[in-house]
């Protein structure tokens, strides 16, 4: 698919052990054209299973939130992005992996976008036929002090 979304991600530079980590996951339309995303495994819907990487000094941590089993996608599961329009979701990572120990954490978001029509194309996709598209999201580096 053509469509070229495009993805930022920020967060604080540094916080002490034990303080929220907002994340904030920016999605942008520079096309032309109308484009409706599903929100699931995004930032957009919260975080209901592993949407990042996290790391903390080059060793992967482990995701210990909620796993969602959900029935297909409804057309109120998407978001409509005019061209030039943005939508963005904020999230506590802290919330979600283990930010404790003093250190350096990574925080990427895992990909790809998991359905993305483009104007005139039905939402939900027909049969389960998702149409995924990657999006490059800068990392979120976040240092955590005691």
């Amino acid at each position: 698919m053509a469509t070229a979304l495009t993805c930022t991600m920020s967060g604080p530079a540094q916080v002490r052990a034990g303080e929220p980590v907002e994340v904030v996951f920016q999605l942008s339309n520079p096309t032309a054209g109308t484009v409706r995303v599903l929100d699931w495994h995004t930032p957009l819907e919260g975080v209901l299973n592993t949407i990042f990487d996290v790391s903390r000094d080059g060793t992967s941590l482990d995701y210990r939130g909620p796993m969602a089993k959900r029935a297909p996608p409804t057309a109120d599961s998407y978001r409509t992005l005019s061209p030039g329009m943005s939508v963005e979701g904020k999230v506590d990572v802290a919330r979600f992996y283990d930010l404790q120990a003093p250190g350096t954490y990574h925080i990427a978001f895992r990909g790809p976008l998991m359905d993305v029509a483009r104007d005139g194309e039905p939402v939900p996709a027909p049969s389960g036929q998702y149409r995924p598209v990657e999006v490059q999201c800068p990392v979120v580096e976040v240092t955590v002090t005691p």
